[in-house]
């Protein structure tokens, strides 16, 4: 298949059905496009313009690998162009999604405003009918308000001409009535003096009056400073007669609890004093029986007594006997060791003789090499008694 790029004018359908390629698609050893790439892969307008121009610089090129270059440089740059178009387009998606986010919340929003829009028309149109009803209620009221108005300034009216019949009825009244308060007020001037001359003489009297009051004043507060002592008097006495009272009850009250106390002690002393008795009995029979095992137990020291006399005198003689045999003893240690220096000395004795029988011996033999018919000295030397005559034989000590 030929790549989309390289399909120019050239390659028209005729040269592919007759298999007949142009002279730039053999000097790059192209392929010709099959129909059905060509029905599929079209180019529009703007692309042909550009592969027209590519192939112009292409034919400009000499050699194969010029173009090959030529069109990687291109297919480089057309990548490059790519991935930015494609970088641009991810940015613009991007904001694009940002745009349908902020349309959507945009929505949301007017949604929401058609909404309180409509909750605010809805309670416009409440208040409206409830401005109606107030506007209704106040008009009636008004109404209600004139009409009562009415009535009271009529009636106020009436009762203005009844009180100025009434006013005119009372003048006659009126001027007799001045004349009696003027009679009046002259007879209260009077009276006025009348009061003033008796408020002096009421004056004169509260002076002689405070003057006595002052009088009985000083002669009460007298009274009453003796009535004070008389009263302070009184309650020292009455203070120390408690005091006594108090002490003498408390002292009743010990004196009670010493007689409850003592009568207590004295229960006590008798209880002590009985189970004294009772002790005291008791301690007589152990008494009686303390004395009779007394007695038996000096029965029994005598008998003890004598028996110790006894074994001290066998005591006594045992160790006489003791030191006789120590004496004894003594005597025999000393024989024997005496003994033991004679046995001493006669087995160095012995050693000395066997020694000069060994030697006298010793020249027998050498003296028997001579005639065997000659008799030998030594035969008397032979014939000694291994006991020397003046020896004893070794006692024998028996250790008690």
């Amino acid at each position: 298949m030929c790549c989309p790029l390289l399909c120019c004018a050239e390659c028209s359908p005729s040269c592919v059905a007759l298999n007949v390629l142009p002279p730039s698609c053999v000097a790059l050893n192209v392929l010709p496009p099959s129909p059905v790439a060509l029905n599929v892969l079209r180019p529009s307008p703007v692309l042909r313009k550009e592969i027209t121009l590519l192939m112009q610089t292409l034919n400009t090129l000499s050699t194969p690998e010029e173009k090959l270059t030529g069109l990687c440089k291109k297919y480089a740059e057309l990548l490059e162009e790519r991935r930015n178009n494609q970088k641009l387009m991810r940015v613009l998606q991007k904001k694009q999604s940002q745009l349908v986010q902020e349309t959507d919340h945009l929505r949301n929003e007017h949604s929401k405003t058609i909404l309180a829009r409509s909750k605010l028309e809805s309670l416009c149109r409440e208040l409206q009918r409830h401005n109606r009803t107030l506007k209704d209620d106040g008009m009636q009221r008004a109404r209600v308000e004139e009409e009562k108005r009415k009535e009271v300034t009529s009636h106020f009216q009436v009762t203005l001409y009844d009180i100025q019949a009434q006013m005119e009825q009372h003048d006659e009244r009126n001027a007799s009535l001045r004349l009696e308060n003027s009679e009046l007020a002259e007879k209260l001037k009077k009276l006025i003096q009348q009061y003033e001359l008796r408020e002096e003489h009421i004056d004169k009297v509260f002076k002689h009056k405070e003057l006595q009051q002052q009088l009985v004043d000083a002669k009460l507060h007298q009274s009453q400073g003796l009535l004070i002592e008389s009263e302070d008097r009184h309650h020292r006495e009455k203070d120390f007669l408690l005091k006594e009272a108090a002490e003498s009850q408390r002292m009743c009250e010990l004196m009670k609890q010493q007689e409850v106390h003592l009568k207590q002690q004295l229960s006590l002393y008798t209880e002590k004093f009985e189970e004294f008795q009772t002790t005291l009995s008791k301690s007589n029979e152990v008494f009686t029986t303390f004395k009779q095992e007394m007695e038996k137990m000096t029965k029994k020291i005598k008998k003890l007594e004598k028996e110790t006399t006894m074994y001290r005198s066998r005591w006594e003689s045992s160790n006489k006997a003791l030191l006789n045999m120590a004496e004894e003893k003594t005597l025999q240690e000393r024989e024997f060791d005496s003994l033991q220096g004679k046995v001493g000395r006669l087995e160095k004795l012995c050693r000395a003789l066997q020694n000069e029988r060994n030697e006298l011996s010793k020249k027998v033999k050498g003296l028997s090499a001579g005639p065997e018919d000659d008799p030998s000295p030594g035969d008397e030397s032979t014939s000694l008694p291994h006991r020397l005559p003046g020896a004893q034989p070794r006692p024998r000590h028996h250790h008690p």
